[in-house]
């Protein structure tokens, strides 16, 4: 690279980092515990504005405490009508803070030291968010004219249940018909330095709680009871050791944990009624929701077939597995991430559910990018600054990839 073209790109990042900077501390002044967005969405509304977008308000759930709105606020806003969409996803509500006084500086009072910003929500994901609405101002501003469209798709209901949220408005979009061609999900995916990974998929999640029900009676006298715990152990021990899938390529093998067993009345001489088990379910693509829950109840059913006790499972899906594979979007952010940071990135599906599990469904190609997770959901949550400026270079290079080629 020549000293002007070197010198250029400094000045850039340096730009992109103090318009990131300044945007990420005015999103973290605001307490949006979830679900509150706490005025968020209407800063990032009245930028988009400005550039051009069409803003759009999506109100979900019970009515909040004025009475006003329904108490889940979502953001979708666009610019241009043509194909192809790509849509930044992202979330305003935080995690709450936890005890004030454990965290080194205030966490809804951002601070800059030691080459970090502190603060709730640093990581997790406001400065994703700030960095690419700098993105787009800052693409649109140099190709007001570029093909397709951009579109934000901002929620305050990520961190809690997820009803009111991305979910609701997908299915307002899918609706009226309008899709999404490719979603950035602005997570922080990144491990040990900016860009090394990107999630480009997601393990499915299927929970489940079980409740033996037994006979009540006292431990002296077992023939005149039933103990629902000693009714549910061969299980599982069964249930622990099934394998479910040897995984693929892009997922590893399908995983059952147990989370929570709660038995018994607190006294050591009674046998209990009821035993409940809570367990977990992250599977690939080699499974599906109805094989997990037909093959688990044929375990239960074989250990059960004899036995005074019963059982019952109630389950719950938080989200189908999905894969984005290589391809134009995924190219886009190796490029990107390659011509700003100079590494080459790791295609990635693990951790958790991220609302992509809603978006991916309607056919987006969809990829999680950000910034380092290392403090994510922690007390003193923080992100290195260097990296807003980086990030938002990303961003806007992934832009220029879609919609300028």
């Amino acid at each position: 690279m020549s000293d002007s073209n070197s010198q250029s790109a400094t000045y850039q990042q340096a730009t992109h980092q103090q318009a990131a900077l300044d945007l990420s501390i005015a999103l973290l002044e605001r307490p949006s515990v979830t679900p509150n967005d706490d005025g968020c969405q209407d800063i990032l509304s009245a930028r988009l504005e400005q550039a051009g977008f069409d803003c759009e308000f999506m109100y979900f759930g019970e009515r909040d405490k004025t009475g006003e709105h329904a108490e889940v606020k979502n953001l979708w806003a666009r610019r241009g009508t043509a194909d192809p969409v790509i849509c930044f996803a992202g979330h305003t509500d935080v995690v709450p803070t936890g005890d004030v006084d454990n965290w080194t500086y205030p966490p809804f009072t951002p601070t800059l030291k030691d080459g970090y910003l502190w603060a709730r929500g640093a990581a997790d994901m406001k400065t994703g968010i700030a960095a690419f609405t700098i993105a787009a101002e800052r693409f649109v501003a140099n190709h007001p004219e570029h093909n397709g469209s951009i579109a934000f798709l901002i929620t305050s209901d990520e961190e809690g249940p997820s009803i009111n949220g991305t979910v609701r408005v997908i299915e307002t979009l899918e609706a009226r018909n309008e899709k999404i061609t490719y979603c950035l999900v602005g997570e922080p995916s990144s491990t040990d330095t900016l860009g090394d990974i990107i999630k480009n998929g997601r393990r499915g999640s299927l929970g489940a709680v079980l409740t033996v029900t037994g006979k009540q009676g006292h431990v002296a006298y077992p023939h005149l009871a039933s103990n629902p715990i000693h009714a549910a152990t061969s299980a599982l021990a069964e249930l622990t050791a099934a394998t479910w899938d040897a995984g693929n390529d892009y997922f590893p093998a399908t995983s059952l944990q147990i989370s929570n067993i709660n038995g018994g009345t607190g006294a050591t001489n009674v046998i209990p009624e009821t035993l409940e088990v809570i367990f977990n379910f992250r599977f690939s693509t080699e499974t599906t929701e109805d094989e997990l829950k037909a093959k688990t109840h044929a375990i239960f059913d074989k250990h059960f077939k004899d036995s005074k006790a019963s059982y019952d499972i109630d389950w719950k899906l938080s989200g189908q597995p999905f894969l984005t594979p290589e391809g134009k979007l995924v190219s886009a952010c190796q490029q990107a991430i390659k011509k700003v940071t100079d590494i080459d990135t790791t295609l990635s599906t693990s951790g958790g559910t991220s609302d992509g599990r809603f978006i991916a469904p309607t056919g987006a190609q969809v990829v999680e990018l950000g910034v380092r997770n290392a403090t994510i959901h922690q007390v003193d949550e923080k992100v290195e600054v260097g990296d807003l400026g980086k990030l938002a270079q990303i961003y806007e290079g992934i832009l220029e990839h879609l919609l300028l080629d």
